[in-house]
């Protein structure tokens, strides 16, 4: 029995994340379905992360145990040969015998994308999240350097029933503009349940005037879901890169 570390890409637009759930479609299920075809036995893959329902990934990593003759090009291949069209294995690698893809991420970065400008993106539309106006981005800014650092993220926790600790570290939270597309570079240590779609919708509010950036320490040490921003869209958000 060896252990694999793969890194893999998906168009999450039609599944219900990652995470297994029973009669639908999720990656995790994907993956483990073509794996236990592939082995003749189960297999368990870890991801570093769960993505939510519709979020992509450009370089998600897991992890996976498995009794095979085949070498780690002939496993990728198989997986992409079987694998549905929205889901590709970039690399398969032996892994060391505790490598584990979720507890050994140091760090994750996260794009989330939004689009603006006056023509819609036809051939990106199931990757970004239209706006309405142009979001004011110097306001966002001034309240994305009050929400990077460590903090308690409670406030822009999607799950009421947390139980364990709810303090993270963002390092970046860089807001860049590009012709219509305005995207939120985020990178942190860790992330809540919904985290980075919170911390999204929330600099929006503050884009169209709705909060001040000032408000965002308060809103931190509230720990209070409710003053926070609404959940930005799940097609605009997609997992770039898992630092080890």
């Amino acid at each position: 029995m060896k252990n694999y570390k793969m890194t893999l890409m998906y168009d999450g637009t039609r599944y219900y994340g990652w995470e297994h759930q029973p009669g639908r479609d999720t990656i995790q299920g994907k993956l483990e379905a073509v794996l236990e075809r592939m082995c003749g036995a189960q297999v368990e893959v870890i991801g570093a992360g769960r993505t939510d329902a519709g979020v992509h990934a450009r370089g998600m990593v897991a992890s996976f145990q498995a009794e095979t003759e085949r070498s780690p090009e002939e496993i990728r291949d198989y997986l992409n040969r079987y694998l549905p069209d929205d889901i590709a294995v970039k690399e398969v690698r032996e892994a060391a015998p505790r490598f584990h893809a979720r507890y050994k991420a140091a760090g994750k970065t996260y794009c989330y994308t939004c689009f603006d400008g006056p023509v819609k993106p036809v051939f990106n539309r199931r990757y970004v999240t239209r706006l309405d106006a142009a979001p004011d981005v110097e306001a966002m800014r001034r309240a994305a350097a009050i929400l990077q650092g460590e903090h308690d993220f409670r406030s822009f926790c999607g799950n009421p029933k947390m139980k364990k600790s709810t303090v993270r570290t963002v390092d970046t939270i860089e807001i860049v503009r590009k012709g219509g597309y305005l995207y939120f570079n985020v990178h942190g240590t860790g992330f809540l349940q919904n985290m980075v779609r919170i911390l999204v919708g929330t600099l929006l509010e503050v884009g169209y005037g709705r909060m001040a950036p000032e408000q965002m320490a308060d809103i931190l040490e509230a720990k209070d879901r409710r003053l926070a921003g609404p959940t930005a869209p799940p097609e605009g958000l997609c997992l770039v890169k898992v630092d080890y």
